[in-house]
């Protein structure tokens, strides 16, 4: 007869045995991380020298596998500045109207463009005529047509057309996409992915239609929407939403402030979802099956990601997502590596054809059917 010592004992083990294997990850990971990269180094240029392509400046300062040794802006102090940083020589400096005679540079492998939305099409485009790797921020463009004009030219420019989802790459997010393939959660019955957080600046370009193509659906919510993707494991067939909007001098016509949307799954899963440039403290990703559950927060923010399941708390390696991204992505256009869940064009296409239909099925109130030959 098993007594409560036995049972306290084995719970023990069991939780040693735990603690070893997380471990080991652990150990096996920075073994990995602390071989020498011998391969060949992916050199970028960044164009858009805000905010976000700081970030990622920095997060290169780590990388094995690509560099940052370019630069590609419009206001001259700038490229000053990132050149004095970033040991950047005066030849891999460009702006925006000479960048095509990057062409000529041999010095310079890829181009990752982090430029308000609106932009990104022609840059894109010029960089895949210029010869070079384009990666892209999200969202890709500011609409399906345009997304896939760069997939095209990409292609017959024969280089890699990637884009910005650093998440793809996140090892705890990794992580709940290995279980939910394992079948560890069961049938997959709902998701909920809760992206934003109030926009400052009135005047900032995610509040310029013109610029934005939108509002917080094109910013914070593909989060929710893209990991609504990968975290279900299915694309959507139908889609309904609705949009509120509280502040119309804020948030002008076109402009979204805050938008819920549910989504509709070939197996018979159901995600709702919630984006909004008016609500803080929303960065929350909830995936259940008849066998368990995940729960993230923070979910997407730059980090540390936190989560648990059924099985205890995630404890995969904390890392800076740029850093990361970036390394995984020189793999994937010299190694031809394949991520576990896509980064290239036809990726941002796919959440631009779902965005549109968001946007559609907001304004008519009506569900909008998503025909499976639509990918």
């Amino acid at each position: 007869m098993n007594t409560r010592r036995d049972f306290l004992q084995k719970m023990g083990a069991s939780a040693l045995m735990l603690q070893l294997s997380s471990l080991s990850t652990f150990a096996n990971y920075s073994e990995k991380k602390d071989q020498p990269y011998q391969g060949r180094v992916l050199r970028v240029a960044i164009m858009g020298l805000g905010g976000y392509g700081t970030r990622v400046a920095e997060a290169m300062k780590a990388c094995s596998k690509a560099k940052l040794v370019g630069v590609i802006s419009g206001t001259p102090s700038k490229i000053k500045d990132w050149q004095l940083k970033y040991d950047i020589p005066a030849q891999n400096c460009y702006n925006y109207e000479n960048f095509d005679e990057v062409k000529n540079n041999p010095d310079i492998d890829a181009i990752y463009v982090i430029t308000p939305n609106a932009l990104h099409h022609d840059q894109v485009i010029r960089v895949a005529k210029a010869g070079k790797h384009a990666i892209c921020e999200k969202p890709m463009a500011v609409n399906a047509k345009q997304a896939q004009e760069m997939v095209a030219a990409c292609k017959k420019a024969n280089v890699k057309l990637l884009v910005g989802y650093r998440m793809h790459f996140e090892p705890r997010t990794l992580e709940v996409i290995r279980m939910r393939k394992a079948g560890e959660f069961g049938k997959v019955m709902f998701f909920q992915g809760q992206c934003g957080f109030k926009a400052g600046d009135p005047n900032q370009w995610r509040l310029n239609k013109a610029l934005a193509g939108g509002g917080a659906m094109m910013d914070i919510g593909i989060y929710a929407l893209n990991g609504a993707r990968y975290m279900v494991g299915e694309e959507p067939v139908w889609i309904t939403a609705q949009e509120t909007k509280t502040d119309p001098v804020k948030f002008k016509e076109g402009v979204d402030e805050t938008i819920q949307f549910q989504l509709g799954f070939p197996s018979g899963a159901i995600a709702s979802c919630l984006s909004s440039y008016n609500i803080n403290h929303l960065d929350r990703f909830f995936l259940s099956g008849d066998k368990g559950f995940a729960e993230m927060q923070p979910s997407t923010g730059y980090g540390p990601i936190k989560g648990r399941t059924h099985q205890g708390e995630l404890n995969q390696p904390i890392t800076t997502h740029q850093t990361e991204q970036m390394d995984q992505m020189a793999a994937i256009i010299f190694e031809n590596k394949q991520p576990v869940v896509s980064v290239d064009g036809e990726e941002g296409l796919k959440d631009l054809k779902i965005i549109e239909a968001i946007y559609q099925a907001a304004k008519t109130g009506q569900k909008v059917k998503l025909p499976a030959n639509v990918w």
